[in-house]
C-alpha cells in the first residue's frame, strides 16, 4: 500500500512538474503569438466595422495600417527560412499594401479589399500553425 502511494506521488510531482517545464518553454518567447495577435484584432475591428455597417475610411486605413505594420514583423520573429513560409509573409504584405493603395471607403470595398488578406493569412495557418 505505502510503495502504491509513493508510487502515485511521483506521478502526480512528474506531471506537475512537466506542465510548469512546458509552460515555461512555451512562455519565453511571446512575440509570434503577439504578433498574431495584434494583426487579429485589427482584422477583427473590421470585421466587425463591415457586420455593423460602419465602415468610415479613417478606421479602415488605421486598421489596415496596423496590420501591414505588424505583418511586417512576422519574418524576424519567427524565425523560419522555408521559401513557403517567406513567400507567404511577402504575399502578404503585398495584398495589405494592394489594399491600402485601394482606399475603401464602404464596407463593400473593404470586403473585397481583406478577402485575399484573409486568404493568404488562412493558407499560411493551414501549413504552420
Amino acid at each position: 500500500m505505502r510503495v502504491a502511494l509513493l508510487i502515485l506521488l511521483g506521478v502526480v510531482i512528474g506531471i506537475v512538474g512537466t506542465v510548469n517545464v512546458m509552460n515555461a518553454l512555451r512562455a519565453r518567447n511571446p512575440m509570434p503569438e503577439a504578433v498574431m495577435t495584434t494583426m487579429d484584432y485589427h482584422m477583427g475591428e473590421l470585421r466587425n466595422a463591415i457586420k455593423a455597417k460602419q465602415c468610415n475610411a479613417p478606421a479602415i486605413a488605421h486598421h489596415l495600417q496596423r496590420v501591414r505594420s505588424t505583418a511586417s514583423d512576422i519574418l524576424p520573429v519567427f524565425h523560419i527560412d522555408e521559401k513557403p513560409f517567406t513567400e507567404a509573409a511577402t504575399q502578404l504584405q503585398d495584398r495589405l499594401q494592394q489594399a491600402l493603395q485601394a482606399a475603401p471607403t464602404t464596407c463593400a470595398t473593404l470586403v473585397a479589399a481583406i478577402k485575399p488578406i484573409g486568404e493568404t493569412c488562412k493558407s499560411c495557418h493551414q501549413d504552420y500553425r
